[in-house]
């Protein structure tokens, strides 16, 4: 029998290389990066050298989790010890402003095995989850102890709220059309109001790293275009079925697609918070030059338009729009339990927007609120007929079309969520979603719910 004993490797896979006890940190800042980074290189060549996930006995996985756990304990404390002169490294010195995806890449070039490259992630990201190695764990770590750094943490975020590369490219068009075509979102201004859709057809606008990206690249193009004054977001029309010719508002994320093992931790578990959300509540920033200083240089009031129902991150967001206006047939839920994961920043917003009792009724217990009921008052300012929806969106968007609301939303945003709130928050989420995206029981949920979708369909083809 092979044996899982962490000080002998060898025993576990051929060419296994033992590195010895973790090195000790001088508190030297290059003494310590090359002591680790060499002992790190070491232990990641000791899991590589065994076969893939999928294909390991019981032993081999036991001895590869315990390779795990002791290098991510040596991430932890040399990250706990120089975040900050790491951060300063990758940014020479926050003059630079990078994306958490240009941030992790830089790192891995850097800094070897601290987090995985291009490459590792590249051959990650084609595997089902319940058969990936689970390296964007280490990249959670990384992003916890940045975020979790004052200093460091605000200049990540403030970098996040820059336009995107694809937005400023559009932007010009835009402005001169009015209108922009990006595949699962569009966005189309009249008469000043931005009316950005949700256009994922195949899943019901359930959202995975695909719209994440859209809806980013369409939220900044709203930010970034002067005649703009006021967002709608609202789901486009369904061929689905059940929903054909309705619009559906949001049916949370893709869990084919978490299935398949394509939403990814970066792509689209901290860029949707990060950026088109965090941008619907602070707008663009940009440096004024000092590198010391940031100021907003778009920021617009935004109404939510929840045809049929808000599910899962669909519901999510509702708590930062200025408006939310539901279809009287409407209904929410929030089914994070069932899910495995934790439903983005819910647990800090919806708590201050409807108190934590309510809250986790619907977290922990999966609590359906249906429009009418007093409590999905907490979570909608209005409802409509279904057929009224559109005059009350309107109405709702120009009500929204103030010059005095800039400024108010600015200033209340202050008190509902303040930045450094929202920074502690993030950089605890970063640790415990990546944990939950690799966690025993998300893959066991995962495994019921698409075994009972295919049940589903062969009694479909049966009938």
């Amino acid at each position: 029998m092979q044996s899982t004993d962490v000080r002998n490797p060898v025993a576990a896979g051929r060419g296994a290389t033992w590195t010895g006890d973790p090195p000790a940190l001088t508190g030297d800042f290059a003494v310590d990066r090359r002591s680790t980074t060499d002992w790190l290189e070491a232990m990641v060549h000791d899991v590589d050298v065994l076969p893939p996930r999928a294909e390991r006995g019981e032993d081999q996985q036991r001895a590869v989790d315990a390779l795990h756990r002791r290098a991510r304990h040596v991430r932890r404390r040399f990250l706990a010890r120089h975040a900050e002169a790491l951060y300063d490294d990758l940014t020479d010195g926050l003059t630079g402003q990078l994306r958490v995806d240009q941030l992790t890449c830089l790192a891995a070039e850097r800094y070897p095995a601290l987090v995985p490259d291009r490459q590792r992630m590249a051959t990650e990201a084609r595997l089902a989850q319940r058969h990936k190695e689970g390296w964007e764990i280490d990249q959670g770590l990384f992003l916890h102890a940045l975020l979790d750094s004052p200093r460091s943490g605000s200049h990540l975020l403030r970098s996040m709220l820059l336009p995107t590369s694809r937005a400023s490219a559009a932007a010009p068009e835009f402005r001169r059309t009015g209108r922009a075509d990006l595949a699962l979102t569009t966005v189309t201004r009249r008469d000043g109001i931005a009316y950005l859709e949700l256009c994922n057809d195949a899943y019901l606008n359930a959202e995975d790293d695909a719209a994440v990206e859209a809806l980013e690249t369409a939220t900044d193009l709203v930010l970034l275009d002067d005649a703009s004054h006021v967002g709608v977001l609202r789901g486009a029309a369904m061929s689905h079925p059940a929903y054909r010719g309705r619009r559906v508002f949001s049916a949370g994320i893709n869990l084919t697609h978490l299935y398949d093992g394509r939403i990814s931790l970066l792509g689209f578990l901290i860029r949707r918070e990060l950026g088109y959300i965090a941008k619907f509540v602070r707008g663009l920033y940009q440096d004024d030059g000092t590198g010391d200083r940031w100021w907003p240089t778009a920021d617009k009031p935004w109404v939510g338009a929840v045809d049929s129902f808000a599910i899962g991150g669909g519901l999510q967001i509702l708590p930062v729009l200025d408006r939310v206006v539901a279809a009287e047939d409407a209904w929410f839920s929030l089914p994070a339990m069932a899910e495995g994961l934790v439903p983005g920043v819910a647990n800090l917003r919806l708590a201050g927007l409807m108190g934590g009792r309510l809250s986790r009724q619907m977290i922990f217990w999966g609590r359906r609120l249906r429009v009418g009921e007093p409590e999905a008052a907490l979570l909608c300012d209005e409802t409509a007929p279904v057929d009224g929806m559109d005059d009350a969106v309107r109405r709702a968007a120009e009500h929204l079309d103030n010059p005095a609301v800039a400024a108010n939303r600015r200033v209340l945003n202050l008190g509902v969520e303040p930045l450094e709130v929202f920074r502690q928050y993030m950089a605890k989420y970063a640790l415990e979603q990546s944990y939950r995206l690799y966690s025993p029981d998300l893959i066991a949920n995962l495994e019921r719910t698409w075994t009972g979708r295919n049940r589903e369909r062969q009694d479909g083809r049966r009938d």
